[in-house]
């Protein structure tokens, strides 16, 4: 397995890591439960990636909400990155 293979996949996971982070953000939280250390978790692990691209492009006000496409640009940042790696295979 070579360098371009192992940073594909891990770019492939760091993805759904950041896809299952975003559909968890819908989803309540108790502060004391197991469930909320998972929940830390990915923040820790996505959030480095997520805040310097919320600098960039604020969260949209939607009526009374805020739409955060920040999960959506990286995802499609990380893909474009994936094609010339995915091509060389």
């Amino acid at each position: 397995m070579s360098i371009a293979h192992i940073i594909a996949y891990l770019l492939e996971l760091y993805v759904i890591i950041l896809i299952v982070r975003a559909l968890l953000s819908w989803v309540p939280v108790q502060p004391d439960s197991g469930f909320a250390k998972v929940v830390a978790g990915l923040d820790r692990i996505t959030e480095p990636v997520l805040r310097p691209v919320r600098r960039i492009l604020p969260p949209i006000r939607a009526g009374g909400m805020g739409i955060d496409l920040s999960v959506l640009i990286v995802v499609i940042v990380v893909q474009v990155v994936l094609v010339p790696i995915l091509l060389s295979r």
